[in-house]
């Protein structure tokens, strides 16, 4: 069995050039294109998002790629106007060399009583063993996965226009989420916020979360 933290990547973006972009499609509608100067488009986008006019915000999109725990995914793939690839319960593994031959668990920091993590250690380890004991007695993969926890580690590959962005991190980095996707959730949001705050800046997250528990987050040129 491994413990293992969470994280997420995101590809590298030049948030000025997205909202520049956005700022260019946008003026099509009033054919205000000789307007464009080289800070034009704050005031533009901060109208347009005062106004509820954010269909334009759906010709630029960003893709991550996160390394977290089932039970998150689970949630967040509930949001329609996104794209995903998930790694697949029924087609991995997880007693095979490729995977280390043991289940990768989410470790859950934010259970800060030393009791109830050892009883949540211990029941991790009895399913990695019946998962295994499982597999020997010659049951599909299909099958072993019924076992698998919600902290089962996983990874995935989330796509979605700057619109659907602001919309996902609205709702989940509040402290109504649950810890584990506001690990992962609350550092994306702030690296947006520093790249594009015209779109960002103004959404609320749960600032009480103690930061030592974020995933690590990394700026990839490919991911």
């Amino acid at each position: 069995m491994r413990i293992v933290e969470p994280w997420i990547k995101v590809e590298k973006i030049d948030g000025k050039k997205i909202m520049k972009k956005i700022e260019k499609a946008c003026r099509t509608c009033y054919r205000s294109e000789g307007n464009i100067t080289e800070d034009s488009y704050k005031n533009l986008l901060k109208n347009c998002i005062t106004r509820g006019h954010e269909s334009v915000l759906e010709h630029e999109k960003i893709t991550v790629r996160v390394y977290c725990d089932v039970g998150s995914y689970k949630d967040l793939t509930r949001h329609r106007f996104a794209s995903f690839s998930v790694e697949s319960t029924r087609y991995c593994s997880y007693d095979k060399d490729k995977y280390g031959n043991e289940i990768a668990f989410i470790n859950p920091v934010y259970i800060e009583d030393k009791e109830t993590y050892n009883i949540w250690k211990d029941t991790m380890e009895n399913i990695e063993k019946a998962y295994v004991n499982m597999r020997k007695l010659g049951a599909t993969v299909d099958i072993c996965r019924e076992v698998l926890p919600h902290s089962t580690a996983g990874e995935y590959v989330m796509t979605a226009n700057i619109r659907e962005w602001k919309h996902i991190l609205s709702l989940r980095t509040t402290k109504h989420v649950h810890p584990s996707i506001r690990q992962v959730m609350i550092p994306l949001l702030k690296y947006f916020k520093e790249e594009m705050p015209e779109i960002f800046e103004e959404i609320e997250y749960d600032e009480e979360f103690n930061p030592k528990y974020y995933a690590k987050i990394s700026i990839e040129d490919e991911i």
